[in-house]
């Protein structure tokens, strides 16, 4: 645990901020507090929310409109606020790796930034865990983040926004324990995290108040999988989810489908039609994980009874169905093949250790870009474990799923499966220091990250 914790040594630590800085009341206040979250009847999770609620507050911000939110760190250890799948300025990303500020505790940070593009994003903690699960993405600390530009992604009646997150972590040594209740099916034996229970926003399967809806209503959901290891995939008996946007995008090939996935951080925008009446759940595919909690009841107008539950046909995930099936017509610059790989715990630490072409965190060079060239990142998985990567402050373009070419996919975030290889490019178009991750805190948190530099 010692060594762990010198990953993060160099990095920037408890910075406080100039107050000068603090010109006039900002647009958006949230205070990073403790919050008793009552899941289920006489199940309480005591967690770190943002104002006391689970979600945070919606933010809904204007694309090209300035913005200045104050975050109050309220808790008991620094932390910081990441501004997931925003193009933003280095400093105001939230991410400590890139030079954001840590936020010492009592003290309030003013973030200040111009937000693009439009679409679903969302904010949460970039605070590193280590095996302290009440810490980072293991808490509430999550929230909707909605850019609104000009158009709308597809007509609809209503709009629903369902985060999904996991409760309860602690060390499961069993590989077989978690095929048995995650839908992350690792192939190989060893450490991980597994959970008590999960929820759709703020409540278990059951508990609180269902969705209300009408027969003949186009629902609009947003979907987050807010959870900080655990990916997930879902269904809605009797429904199918037409997928018009991914991680914020539109989506080149719209797509009905009966099972969707999500991996760690990704967001998939889906419109549902209304079209079979009556009380239906909402939830997760595997019975171990709705058993948890995973799951909300979708509710007819004139409508009572028993939620119903069937499960849907097998169903494999592929991203391929909504791109354009033609290659890219773009020709990287250069080209960036990374190997993905486990080596196990270090002395002193029940986790494993995570290597990028056979380097961790903070013992890694940076991939040098220079702006305006465009770059293709080469993700090769040779782990048994499905890896969510994430990429600071750019949009990237999925080009390849295994032998598959493919375009149009425009994604922040791709679950490379195991022992597999999918390509993305991206346009060094946002100078600064940028942070490409998987988004599992756990392997995060032990060395799968890398920096990205412009050079000068």
């Amino acid at each position: 645990m010692l060594a762990s914790r010198s990953l993060y040594a160099a990095l920037p630590s408890q910075v406080k901020q100039d107050k000068s800085s603090f010109a006039g009341k900002a647009d958006h206040a949230i205070r990073i507090e403790p919050c008793t979250l009552e899941i289920s009847p006489g199940v309480n999770i005591q967690t770190l929310a943002y104002n006391g609620q689970v979600p945070g507050p919606l933010l809904r911000l204007r694309e090209g409109v300035p913005v200045t939110i104050d975050v109050t760190n309220s808790s008991q250890n620094a932390d910081l606020v990441h501004w997931h799948g925003l193009a933003i300025d280095s400093l105001n990303d939230g991410a400590m790796e890139e030079g954001s500020p840590m936020i010492a505790v009592g003290e309030t940070h003013r973030y200040s930034f111009t937000p693009k593009p439009s679409g679903t994003r969302w904010y949460h903690t970039h605070a590193a865990a280590y095996d302290n699960l009440a810490m980072g993405t293991y808490t509430g600390q999550f929230g909707f983040l909605l850019i609104e530009g000009r158009e709308q992604p597809a007509r609809y009646d209503k709009e629903i926004n369902l985060a999904i997150h996991h409760w309860g972590p602690s060390f499961v040594p069993m590989v077989e324990t978690m095929r048995e209740q995650s839908s992350n099916m690792p192939l190989t034996t060893g450490s991980d995290v597994g959970y008590k229970y999960a929820t759709i926003n703020s409540h278990r399967l059951g508990a609180g108040e269902p969705i209300r809806v009408k027969h003949g209503e186009r629902v609009l959901m947003r979907l987050l999988n807010a959870s900080a290891t655990e990916n997930v995939v879902l269904a809605l008996p009797g429904h199918k989810f037409t997928i018009m946007a991914m991680d914020g995008n539109p989506v080149p090939n719209p797509k009905s489908v009966e099972v969707l996935s999500l991996a760690v951080a990704e967001r998939v925008d889906a419109i549902v039609e209304m079209n079979s009446p009556g009380v239906w759940v909402l939830g997760s595919t595997l019975a171990k994980e709705r058993e948890m909690g995973l799951g909300i009841v979708i509710e007819y107008a004139g409508k009572t009874g028993t939620p119903m539950w069937t499960d849907p046909a097998p169903e494999i995930w592929d991203y391929t169905q909504f791109a354009n099936a033609s290659a890219s017509p773009h020709t990287p610059d250069e080209i960036f093949e990374l190997t993905f790989r486990d080596f196990g715990p270090k002395p002193g630490s029940k986790f494993d250790t995570w290597t990028i072409n056979k380097r961790s965190w903070p013992d890694i060079d940076p991939l040098m870009v220079q702006q305006g060239k465009r770059y293709r990142l080469v993700f090769r998985n040779g782990s048994g474990d499905q890896h969510p990567m994430h990429l600071h402050r750019h949009t990237f373009e999925v080009t390849r799923i295994g032998k598959t070419k493919i375009s149009g996919l425009m994604k922040d975030v791709i679950n490379v499966m195991p022992l597999d290889t999918v390509e993305v490019e991206f346009v060094a178009n946002n100078p600064g220091d940028t942070l490409m991750h998987c988004h599992q805190q756990l392997h995060m948190d032990y060395g799968f990250m890398q920096l990205i530099k412009y050079s000068v």
